[in-house]
């Protein structure tokens, strides 16, 4: 027999410690520095703060600060408020590979100009959401020295314009995804420049995957027309809120084969119609959001099953669809684990019984309040096998 010998958590070679460590969260991590100098010692092992993002406030100078990022390998960093130079981060982590400066509402121009004074190669996501003092100016200077990145969030930008993207096209070919949510001074011509399709925009943004221009007023189908020629490896795109595309533009996404992820929420001029044109083309989508569209009914969903039926998740929220819509949807969509149709009057217990008989694999199903189902209807949806979320919201039982 082999003596039985107690091992305490300070004999741990400092490899086995770091390994540990590297499972805690980040206040956890950062406190089994204070511990003792073994602890410490482990715990500034670059292997516990692999993929960590630093979140900061950056108000008055710290000497200590970055030499201590530096050492544990951090190369992400969110700066949640901003009263000193931007410069001193990029000159205290330079091999920065993601800066989140999403609310720096205080950011300018000129802040950006004095920190990107040369190129940072390993800068591959910039978040730039909500800094609205940021104009066309910093994205030329973003194009000239960030020559790798490949995610640029502009969310909220309401001061970038066409000429910034512009820019974009000719310095970030390399870009995979955009985020110009809410930038109102972009129209179809700066989404031209992006497809590479308009004289003076060199070659674009060819490798484009993801483009949200939810909110973005003043685009048309125009400007769709752009999206379907230029950007042949789209996943995603969100045109939720874009009040100016219409059933006419659905006819160019039908082409986009590579798209997976569609959100037309709270396109006004979205119809039955435009749907039956994204059915009825290349599309292998496996998510569509068509809630607020009050102009889709039911033979959107007979479209739907007739053409998109490699779909996982469908949204319908407000929309006019009914129990004999759900009727023609249910039997072909057996792949759907998301249906949300709250807030869609013409759902009853019927439907719910369609629902709960053919659309087995559902994991969510939002029924906000769809006034007319009953406790039956329930008792039949939460007898899914696979359901994990159910949404009633405002429904009052009904006998």
């Amino acid at each position: 027999m082999f003596p039985i010998m107690d091992t305490h958590i300070s004999s741990l070679f400092p490899e086995i410690l770091a390994i540990i460590f590297s499972f805690l969260d980040v206040r956890d991590k950062g406190r089994t520095t204070q511990v003792c100098r073994a602890w410490r010692d482990a715990a500034y092992h670059k292997s516990v703060w692999r993929g960590v993002e630093a979140r900061l406030h950056l108000r008055r100078s710290n000497p200590s600060l970055f030499p201590s990022l530096q050492a544990r390998g951090i190369r992400r960093l969110q700066v949640l408020s901003l009263r000193r130079s931007l410069s001193s981060v990029i000159q205290g982590i330079p091999g920065i590979e993601s800066l989140n400066l999403s609310g720096c509402y205080n950011l300018t121009d000129l802040g950006l100009a004095h920190a990107l004074v040369q190129p940072l190669p390993s800068l591959t996501t910039l978040n730039l959401s909500l800094c609205k003092q940021v104009t066309d100016s910093s994205l030329g200077r973003i194009a000239q020295h960030l020559k790798s990145l490949r995610t640029l969030e502009l969310g909220g930008c309401t001061n970038v314009s066409n000429t910034g993207l512009l820019l974009i096209a000719w310095g970030l070919p390399g870009l995979r995804s955009l985020n110009l949510r809410s930038c109102r001074n972009v129209s179809d011509v700066g989404i031209g420049h992006l497809a590479g399709l308009t004289r003076n925009a060199a070659q674009g943004c060819p490798l484009l995957e993801t483009l949200i221009l939810q909110d973005c007023q003043r685009l048309t189908d125009a400007a769709l027309k752009y999206v379907a020629r230029g950007f042949p490896c789209l996943h995603v795109l969100n045109l939720s809120f874009c009040g100016g595309v219409s059933d006419a533009g659905m006819l160019h996404i039908s082409s986009v084969s590579s798209l997976r992820i569609l959100n037309l929420r709270s396109c006004d001029n979205i119809s039955d119609s435009g749907v039956m044109h994204l059915s009825t083309g290349s599309l292998h989508l496996t998510a569509l959001d068509l809630s607020f569209c009050d102009k889709v009914g039911d033979q959107s969903l007979a479209h739907i099953a007739q053409g998109l039926t490699q779909l996982a998740s469908l949204s319908l929220c407000s929309c006019r669809v009914s129990d004999d819509g759900l009727e023609r949807l249910a039997s072909p969509l057996r792949r759907l684990r998301t249906l949300n149709i709250g807030q869609c009057p013409g759902i009853t217990d019927r439907g719910l019984e369609l629902v709960g008989r053919h659309l087995t694999q559902l994991t969510g199903i939002d029924l906000y309040g769809c006034t007319k189902i009953t406790t039956r209807g329930l008792e039949r949806i939460t007898q899914l096998p696979c359901l994990k979320v159910l949404n009633l919201g405002l429904w009052q039982m009904t006998e």
